[in-house]
Order: structure tokens, then C-alpha cells, then sequence
């Protein structure tokens, strides 16, 4: 059986294209839980608050349960469920869950699995990670789940990982970088590494994936931008989007008190994207509406009206 084919595969719910990381946020929390104990089973009621937190933070902006998971995923083959009466699920109704004693843990085969193989725990969090969420929020989501990413990631790879899986284009980074000028799209931002006999090497830039690329997002530059370190996290967790007018947007849940925080982030609300240059597609509306529905989290602040502006202190 192969177990990443699985985990690349899980069947997630879809209504109108809406993001459903249900399930893999469920098999990842399984996974950090399986890491530390292995013989640990996850007790409904125990694991709620920790799972809705996981949602909130990571899955769609709008709110939603993990009673869902927690019963769907059993029809994936990598989870089963057992109550006070016996093997099976309940339902996914969240009181069915809390008064039957739902207790979860990963497959027997998985975890028969797990155990024989040692290398198997990291190359399924790698694939999970891959194909379900941005390379931005891999590090936070292990630490989310109590994963040890540095263990996982040191797991050698398997010789016989023949899992058909969708491949990056390598030339992306470089035409997105190209068409930005090697400067963040936010903030104009242009570090980098270099010297007289060696080119240019941007330190602190991304080449940023507008619809995840783990979601049908084309390595494409009308799928790309260029941003900084903290303008690239900030953009895959909801903070900052765009607007259909190719300004920047803010959300108004963000919270940021001290200068640092209106500076990098507040005043950038309703600040133009700087750039793509002349011959290349700005982000197409396409995607830039799926980030807004996806991705982008509350309503947008309205544009700072002060005398100065990110871009204006940016460049004093």
C-alpha cells in the first residue's frame, strides 16, 4: 500500500473551489501525536480546542469545525475512529463526538507501517506539508502539531518514492524576480548577496505562489510575486492581499501596536504593488481573487491617511 499516495490524495470537501485543509491538519496533529507516543490515542473531547485553534490559524477564514475531520477522514484509509461502544464513527456532528467517548488514532495498517519503516514518519509529513499548504507555514504548522521538523526532515528519502506527483517549474522563481526587479512588490525591499565577480544574489526575497501552488496555482508570473521575508508570511496567512485595483490590502484583524508593526504592515493598506515591470503580466484576476476568498482573512482596513507612508520611509 502506498501510504504517500494516499496522503496526496485525500479526498478534501469542495463547494465553489472553497480551501479545505480539514483533513490534512487533522492527519499532521495525528502525525506530531504518533511522534511523540506511538501507542497515543486522540481523545475527542481532549483534542477539540487544540484542533479548532489549528483551524482557525491555518484553515479557511471562514469558521468551521473539526468534528468534520474527525469522522471524514476515516474514509480515507489513514484513520480510524472507536467510541465507548465499539469500532466506528458516530457521525460528524460535534455532541454525537463529545457524548460517545470518539477517540481517534492513525491506522493500524499506517502505524503497522510507521513502525517498520522508519524513515516513513518524515517523508509523509513532507508530502502533507507539500502537497496541502505553502512552503511558508511548513515550519509553523510542525511546531502548531508538535512536530519535530528537523527529525522529520532529516528522514533519508525512500529509493522506491514512485508516487506520480506534480512537479515545479524551477524557472519560476528567476521570471518572477525578473519581472519584479528583484525588489518586494510590498515594501521595495532589495537585500542581496554579491561582489564583483559574482552576480546578485537576493537575500530575504521570494518568488511568491498568489494561488498556492499546493491548490492548482501555475508556476506562472501572472500567479507570482516578489516579497520580502516578512511580507511573504504575512501574505500566505491572511494579513495582507491584494485589491482588484492591484493595491495592497490589510486585514483589519491584524493587530500591531508599536511603530515597527504601522510601519511594516499598517501603512501598507491601499498602497499601490510596485511593479511588474512593462512586459510582464501583473497578477492575473483569477488569481488574485482566489487569495482574496482562500487566503485573505476578515474585511481590509481603509488606507492610512497619514503624511507619509510605507513607501516614503522606506526610501528616506
Amino acid at each position: 500500500m502506498d501510504w504517500l499516495e494516499r496522503v496526496v490524495d485525500l479526498r478534501r470537501w469542495t463547494q465553489n473551489g472553497v480551501r479545505a485543509p480539514h483533513k490534512p491538519l487533522l492527519l499532521l496533529y495525528a502525525l506530531g501525536s504518533y511522534q511523540r507516543d506511538a501507542d497515543a490515542e486522540l481523545r475527542y473531547t481532549a483534542v477539540e480546542d487544540d484542533l479548532k485553534r489549528l483551524l482557525a490559524e491555518y484553515g479557511p477564514p471562514n469558521p468551521t469545525t473539526p468534528a468534520y475531520p474527525f469522522h471524514h477522514l476515516v474514509s480515507d484509509g489513514v484513520w480510524e475512529v472507536r467510541t465507548d461502544r465499539g469500532p466506528g464513527s458516530p457521525g460528524a456532528k460535534v455532541g454525537e463526538l463529545r457524548s460517545s467517548g470518539a477517540t481517534g488514532s492513525l491506522a493500524p495498517g499506517l502505524r503497522d507501517a510507521l513502525a517498520g519503516d522508519p524513515t516513513l514518519l518524515g517523508r509523509l509529513v513532507r508530502v502533507a506539508l507539500d502537497a496541502h499548504f505553502p512552503p511558508s507555514l511548513h515550519g509553523d504548522l510542525c511546531e502548531a502539531v508538535g512536530l519535530d521538523l528537523e527529525r522529520a526532515e532529516l528522514a533519508p528519502a525512500h529509493p522506491t518514492d514512485g508516487t506520480a506527483r506534480r512537479q515545479r517549474d524551477p524557472r519560476m522563481r528567476e521570471l518572477v524576480f525578473t519581472a519584479y526587479e528583484y525588489q518586494c512588490a510590498f515594501c521595495g525591499y532589495d537585500g542581496g548577496l554579491g561582489d564583483a565577480r559574482l552576480r546578485r544574489s537576493p537575500v530575504g526575497l521570494e518568488a511568491v505562489h498568489v494561488r498556492w501552488w499546493s491548490h492548482d496555482g501555475p508556476d506562472e508570473v501572472d500567479n507570482g510575486l516578489c516579497l520580502c521575508a516578512l511580507h511573504y508570511k504575512l501574505f500566505d496567512k491572511g494579513v495582507l492581499g491584494l485589491g482588484n485595483d492591484h493595491r495592497i490590502q490589510v486585514s483589519q484583524r491584524f493587530v500591531g501596536r508599536n511603530e515597527a508593526s504601522r510601519r511594516l504592515v499598517l501603512a501598507l493598506a491601499g498602497q499601490p504593488v510596485l511593479g511588474p515591470q512593462p512586459g510582464f503580466a501583473p497578477v492575473a484576476e483569477r488569481h488574485r481573487a482566489w487569495h482574496a476568498q482562500q487566503v485573505f482573512r476578515g474585511t481590509p482596513r481603509d488606507p492610512v491617511l497619514t503624511p507619509t507612508n510605507y513607501h516614503t520611509l522606506a526610501t528616506d
